[in-house]
Order: C-alpha cells, then sequence, then structure tokens
C-alpha cells in the first residue's frame, strides 16, 4: 500500500491487509537524492540507505574511439573490411569481406558492430551484412532493405541503423526512402519515413537525436534532418557551402560535416550544428579534391578515405573537430578504390 506520496519522498508501508504493519519495514525513497531507504523497526525515523543515487547512462555517440572502417568500394568491385587505428595515424589493414562484392553502400555502426547495407553490384543489392569489432572476422547478411539500391546515406542511432536515399540500378529509379533496422536482433529494415525529396549519391551525418541526410544529385545543398524518437519524414533544415554529391559523412557531437564531392570536384569541408537548424560554413580542405569517398568519425576526428578524381586514391585523410583547419594524410587503404562506406567504434 502507498502510504503518501509528497514531491521529494515515496513511502510505500507493509499492512498485513488491514493495519500497517508497525515501522519495521517501512520503505521510502527520496526523489531529491535518489535514495532507497528501509526503516530499521527501533527508532522512529531510523534509516538506512540500501541502494546508492542513480547514475544516467551516458547518451549515445556516434563517434568511435578505437578504429575506423572502410568497406566494399571498386573498382573492380571489392568486398574488403579495411580497418585503421584512431589512437595513431597509420596505415589500415584488411580484417575481413563483406558477403558481396559490391560498390557505393551504405555504412552504419552499433558499439559492437559494423553494418553495410546496400550497394551496386551490379545490380543493385538489398542486403544488410552485419560485422563485429571485437574480432577481426568476415560479414554476415542478417537482412536486407526494403529496396535495393546503392549511393544512399547512411545513420545511426542508439538503438537502430538507417539507410536513407538511394538509387536502383538498372533502372535508375532514385528513392527518398528512410528505412530502420534494429541493432538488438538480425532482421531486416522497415521504410520508417520519406526525405524531403527523391535524391541519391547523398551522405549521412548522425547526433544523439537525429539523422541527417545531405547534399545528392541533381546536385544538391539541402541538409534534411529527422527524429530518431519517432517514425517521420524528415524536413529541411539548412544548406551546404555548394551543391554537391557523392561526398563522405562524419559527425562530432555537436556537428556534422561533409567533405569532398564532385560539381566540379571538390576539396571542401562543410560543417553545420546539430544544436540548431542552419546552413554549414567551408570550415576547410581535403587533401586532395575527389568524390566517391567514405566517412568515419573518432571523438576528436574526421577522416575521409579513399575515392577518386584523375585516379582512384587510397589516402585516409585526417581533420580535427575541436579546430577548423585542413586535413592531412595520415595513412592508406589497402587498395585503391572509390564508393566504400565507413563504420567506427
Amino acid at each position: 500500500m502507498i502510504d503518501y506520496i509528497t514531491p521529494s519522498a515515496i513511502d510505500i508501508r507493509i499492512t498485513d491487509g488491514a493495519n500497517i504493519v508497525g515501522a519495521n519495514g517501512q520503505i521510502s525513497f527520496d526523489t531529491s537524492s535518489n535514495t532507497l531507504y528501509i526503516y530499521d523497526g527501533v527508532t522512529m525515523g531510523g534509516r538506512y540507505s540500501i541502494a546508492s543515487e542513480y547514475v544516467a547512462p551516458p547518451p549515445h555517440t556516434l563517434q568511435g574511439s578505437t578504429s575506423g572502417y572502410s568497406s566494399g568500394g571498386s573498382p573492380p568491385s571489392s568486398n574488403v573490411i579495411d580497418k585503421f587505428p584512431f589512437s595513431s595515424d597509420a596505415n589500415a589493414s584488411d580484417v575481413g569481406d563483406l558477403t558481396q562484392a559490391r560498390s557505393q553502400p551504405a555504412g552504419q555502426s552499433s558499439t559492437e558492430n559494423g553494418y553495410t547495407s546496400g550497394g551496386n553490384t551490379p545490380p543493385s543489392v538489398n542486403t544488410i551484412d552485419k560485422f563485429p569489432f571485437a574480432a577481426n572476422a568476415n560479414a554476415a547478411d542478417v537482412g536486407d532493405l526494403t529496396q535495393g539500391r546503392y549511393t544512399s546515406a547512411g545513420q545511426s542511432s542508439a538503438e537502430s541503423g538507417y539507410t536513407s536515399g538511394g538509387s536502383l540500378l538498372p533502372s535508375a529509379t532514385s528513392y527518398s526512402t528512410i528505412d530502420k533496422f534494429p541493432f538488438s536482433i538480425d532482421s531486416s529494415a522497415s521504410d520508417v519515413g520519406d526525405l524531403t525529396g527523391s535524391r541519391h549519391s547523398v551522405t549521412g551525418q548522425t547526433s544523439s537525436t537525429s539523422g541527417y541526410t545531405s547534399g545528392g544529385i541533381s546536385p544538391l545543398n539541402t541538409i534534411d534532418k529527422f527524429p530518431f524518437s519517432s517514425d517521420s519524414n524528415a524536413s529541411d533544415v539548412g544548406d551546404l557551402t555548394q551543391g554537391r554529391y557523392r561526398s563522405a559523412g562524419q559527425s562530432s557531437d555537436v556537428s556534422g560535416y561533409t567533405s569532398g564531392g564532385v560539381n566540379p570536384a571538390s576539396n571542401v569541408i562543410d560543417k553545420f550544428p546539430f544544436a540548431a537548424d542552419a546552413n554549414a560554413t567551408d570550415v576547410g580542405d581535403l587533401t586532395q579534391a575527389r568524390q566517391l569517398v567514405a566517412g568515419q568519425s573518432s571523438t576528436s576526428s574526421g577522416y575521409t578515405t579513399g575515392g577518386f578524381d584523375a585516379a582512384v586514391t587510397n589516402i585516409i585523410d585526417k581533420f580535427s573537430f575541436s579546430a577548423d583547419s585542413n586535413a592531412t594524410d595520415v595513412g592508406n587503404l589497402t587498395q585503391s578504390r572509390f564508393g566504400p562506406t565507413g563504420q567506427q567504434v
């Protein structure tokens, strides 16, 4: 029986069905200190703590603290999963294979696994691959997107992966679909909303509360935003500094980044805030103008890997989140390729 509730405490007393059975065993929860007490039955008001103050779990962050991954790509279509360290500037190593060699898939990251969704073999596929971060191992096919497509953007909440936009070959149909699949179980995706328009060759960013899809063909400078808390359509919340597509996406805890791309070939690193809906600003340059690049994010830096302009490259570029500055070349992928996608842990 709940005896009384006040703004600062909740007291629960044990009864025998008719009468309160003394003070002994009375439970009281102090909401101001988040502490649970029990009367000792000896002195009224004599209490002792049986629970420490509740500590809320940290909010979800996309950023990794250990490693970046670059999966898939071409030419020819690749199944390679590359891994490179965040703690030092170094080359990547080949740590596993996707279930299919494919180019221009979307990438997602949970705390335990990397995901590679869609892509082009050709033709376009709907496969959702999953590979573990804890061990170097091959990916497993764990589900399907609602449509086979490539050149989509990838986003990741604490519970789910998202694949937005994209195109289907050989029909060249573009989609506005926002697909969502769970991290907790191996399952196919469901269609949970739409971008503000059908487009492909887009890139993705992730805040703690929302997914972002930026750029795309025709070219576009649009920054779309959709919530993780509910399944709903995206809204247009700002513009990149230039209309472009085939870019890479990175995310700090406070800002989204769009790097590289084409219209024409671009080396621009754009940055837009998560705290407010606003346009992006040009905050630096990659070491080379290039398109069809992959993005990875550590807690302190953004990475842009692979791509091509005049030639296909294996470059791993790195730029700081704490200061607006140009990128530096810090290593190489195991293969020169364009159209990979990125993950991080």
